[in-house]
């Protein structure tokens, strides 16, 4: 009994927090699907990463918000609809409602299936490579250090994967990362694979999440 009053509290808690949190209600009023859009705008505002005519993949797009911003700065008038001047492929294991202008793709990124139809959709456009990979991916986190943190690398070593295959030799793959066991080995992997490396802590991130964001830019030969 104890314990689930416990657990009220907590939820009680994080719905009062998230409810009251201003990124949640500007996602809202600019109509994002969450409030992770801000994470990337702040980083793409510091780095410069998105540019008109790029070719973007999402990895682990779901529920989209992410898309959604990449389809607005691609956007010539910023907007949610209509012109685009670039591509942008959205992937997921999870099903994603429609976002105009994105190619959403359902699947393991992994598989042959659906990097076919990754190289597909790139090559009807004459498109090879990519200019840019994000991926807001993270595991489900059970609270074990060592369990997490292979969890962890394990999706960050998949990104970089994808990135060293599709991506072009001056293209940049954003990850988020966590403080903790998985945080120097993976710093230490993006140095590896870039000529560029740096850890990005966005404003929109709670100040309580030991989230931040990894930022490699141009492949190592």
């Amino acid at each position: 009994m104890k314990v689930q009053t416990q657990s009220k509290k907590v939820n009680k808690a994080w719905l009062n927090e998230h409810v009251n949190d201003p990124y949640v209600r500007q996602a809202q009023k600019d109509g994002y699907r969450a409030r992770a859009a801000y994470k990337l705008k702040e980083i793409d505002e510091s780095l410069g990463l998105v540019r008109p005519g790029m070719a973007i993949a999402d990895l682990g797009s779901t529920p989209g918000a992410w898309s959604q911003y990449l389809r607005r700065r691609l956007s010539p008038q910023g907007a949610a609809v209509g012109q685009l001047d670039g591509t942008i492929v959205a992937l997921d294991l999870l099903p994603m409602e429609p976002i105009e202008g994105v190619h959403f793709i359902q699947g393991d990124f992994r598989e042959e299936s659906v990097l076919a139809g990754l190289q597909a959709t790139l090559a009807a456009k004459g498109i090879g490579k990519l200019d840019l990979v994000v991926s807001d991916m993270a595991p489900n986190l059970s609270g074990i250090a060592d369990t997490d943190a292979a969890r962890i690398e394990h999706l960050i070593e998949l990104a970089v994967d994808f990135a060293r295959q599709q991506l072009k030799p001056e293209g940049a793959l954003v990850v988020k990362l966590f403080h903790g066991g998985a945080y120097e080995p993976m710093v230490a992997l993006f140095r590896d694979t870039f000529r560029v490396v740096k850890p990005v802590k966005p404003k929109a991130s709670r100040d309580k999440s030991a989230e931040t964001f990894l930022v490699g830019r141009g492949l190592k030969a």
